[in-house]
């Protein structure tokens, strides 16, 4: 069976959030703000590959989801960046968006990689908003999501 068009879904990551926590130590007078920054939202490529030569596979597997940034945590300490996913197809693929049916991509040479979605930026934790009127900030910032998009593949035969 050969097939020449798919239909699938891709999630780039969310970013984790940021964190509120305190510094205590025996002799620091009041401690002070120590939360840590989230990590980013993976991110989602298409990589045309000279090994494959249809879309069956994108048949048995639609959805396609890129990791999630961690939280960020005590201690200033940041979240870890999501691993960002790569998805092979073939040579003389057209990626499309369902919705509008605009031509995102089309991949024509080996190794060839775009950008189909980007991850989320990670949020900011309560030790980024230290400032001389503000020196004890009770806040952070969330992660932003991610992208979902739904996608039409088709192979030029």
């Amino acid at each position: 069976m050969f097939l020449d068009k798919a239909k699938i879904k891709i999630e780039s990551g969310k970013g984790g959030n940021g964190m509120v926590a305190w510094r205590r130590e025996k002799y620091v007078d009041k401690g002070g703000p120590a939360g840590g920054d989230g990590g980013n939202g993976a991110d989602v490529y298409f990589v045309a590959d000279e090994s494959m030569s249809t879309l069956m596979d994108f048949k048995y597997k639609s959805i396609f989801k890129a990791e999630d940034g961690e939280n960020g945590r005590g201690k200033s300490q940041h979240g870890k960046c999501g691993k960002d996913l790569y998805v092979k197809v073939p040579l003389g693929t057209i990626v499309k968006d369902s919705a509008t049916g605009k031509i995102i991509a089309d991949l024509k040479m080996e190794g060839q990689t775009v950008l189909v979605a980007k991850g989320g930026r990670g949020g900011k934790g309560n030790c980024r908003f230290v400032s001389a009127q503000k020196r004890a900030p009770q806040f952070c910032e969330p992660g932003e999501p991610g992208i979902v998009r739904n996608l039409e593949l088709e192979l030029k035969l």
